[in-house]
Formats: C-alpha cells, structure tokens, sequence
C-alpha cells in the first residue's frame, strides 16, 4: 500500500469516526451504559453557555497541585452541550455523557479520539484526566463577575474553571461546517496596519458524506487565528471548523469567526 493510500485510508477512518462522535468524541466499542435513574437527565443552560477554563486545582487537603497546568500550554477546556461533556485542548477530545440533580453531577466512563500526541507531557495530562473525570461528584456556579465553576471529585480534589461565553452563545445563530488543511509554516503577508506580519496558508476541503474527499481548493493567506487551535510550527493539519457569521465585525477584520471542532488529520512535515 502506498503513502497515499494510506493517507486516503487514514482520513476515510477519521472522518467516519467523527461522524459517529456526535459531539466531538469516538463512539465506543458498546453502547454507553444508560444513566442511573436518579440523575435527572436534561442540559443544564448555565453550563452549556460557557466554556470552561481551568485556572486552578488542589488536592483533598486543599493545596494547590499543579499536575494539571502544564506551563507554556493553555489549559484544558470543558464544554458541556445537550449532555455530553468534552475535554478540550489536550492532545485528543475527552468525552462522556453526564447528568444532573441539584448540584450533583455524575459522568459515565470517558471515551476518546486516539490521536497520537509528540507531546508525552500533554498525553499524560491526558491520561490523569481520562481516569479522573468519571469521579466527579458535585458542581457549584458563581455568576459574580467572570462567570466561575468549580467541581468536586470522589478523592476530595476541586477544580475552578472560568468561563467564557461559547461561540454559540457569543454569535448566535447556527455555524457552518468547513474543512480547512493548514501549512505546515506561516508565512510573510500584508495585514493591514501591522508590520512584519506572519499569516496562515489554508485551502478547503470538501468531503462526501461517505468521507470520500471530493475536491481541494487553492490556497490562500489566512488573516487572522482559529479559536481552540494553536499551530505548530512543522505540522501539517485537518481541521473540522466551525464557522460563524460576525454581525458587527470591526473595521478591517473578517465577517467570520473560525471556531475548531476537531483536528481531523495531521503530519510532520520535514
């Protein structure tokens, strides 16, 4: 089998499972166990307008334990939506389907996309998240200010997260689906006022619904960042967006928002 091949094997693989995902995650092997009868099942609004940050952790003592803040990378990211909950910028999407009652809240086993990671850090971070998510136990929501969260596991740990308004929340209106791969190296364009600037190369992917790539557009400078997406320099990628119409954009800034849903595919490019 040659590399294209595999490539082409690779993405109808991806994309199938990201169909099955739903919400962003890999389905499982077997089907989800059903929610215990005494977790109410509905959305929760105050949580599914936001995401959530984390800014802070600290053991059953109550002591700061920085095992899940790793320096120089942003911090993981919950999203919670018609409930399932997915774990964000780590090396893959986290996922579990959860429940309410009163401030008690209950995860059921977490299940995940299976990229691999050159960041061993990051995969460990992962790994300790994977394995603790299914304890939570309680919630608590401040609205005073920056809107805050902080959750309870069944070792006595907490979190505090902050949040910010989801892009749903933030631009209203339903988004539209794109596929955009992105170069592996920024380069030297012309961004208005601001000088030496370094823009993203991106072209458009269309896929069938069966996953079968049908065409590959041109491509072109990409003035601005894709939320949720930080790019490394090297990487060739994939990516599932998001895309929303602004209403009011500012002077000289793009009438859309490109929101990441999910990183579909990605190489090192020597």
């Amino acid at each position: 089998m040659n590399k294209n091949q595999r490539t082409t094997l690779h993405t109808l693989y991806v994309l199938a499972l990201a169909a099955l995902m739903g919400a962003c995650t890999s389905a499982p092997s077997q089907p989800a166990a059903p929610m215990p009868p005494t977790i109410a099942q509905h959305s929760t609004p105050d949580l599914a307008s936001y995401d959530w940050n984390l800014t802070a952790a600290f053991d059953a003592q109550g002591q700061p334990d920085g095992r899940w803040l790793l320096a120089g990378r942003e911090p993981l990211q919950l999203h919670f939506e018609d409930q399932r909950l997915s774990v964000r910028k780590l090396c893959n999407v986290l996922g579990a389907d959860f429940g309410t009652q009163g401030n008690d809240i209950q995860l059921t086993q977490t299940m995940s996309t299976k990229r691999a990671c050159a960041d061993q850090a990051l995969m460990q971070l992962e790994d300790r998240v994977g394995a603790l998510l299914p304890t939570m136990k309680r919630y608590q929501l401040r609205a005073a200010g920056t809107p805050e969260l902080q959750l309870w596991f069944a070792d006595g740990s907490r979190w505090e997260l902050a949040g910010q308004p989801t892009p749903q929340t933030q631009y209203g209106g339903p988004a539209e689906r794109i596929f955009l791969e992105v170069a592996p190296e920024r380069v030297a364009c012309s961004h208005g006022v601001m000088k030496n600037a370094q823009c993203l190369r991106v072209r458009e992917i269309r896929y069938a619904d069966n996953g079968v790539k049908q065409s590959v557009g041109e491509w072109q400078m990409f003035y601005g960042e894709i939320q949720g997406w930080q790019h490394e320099k090297g990487m060739r990628n994939v990516l599932r967006i998001n895309r929303y119409a602004v209403k009011t954009p500012p002077a000289d800034a793009s009438a859309y928002a490109y929101v990441l849903d999910m990183v579909v595919e990605t190489e090192r490019v020597k």
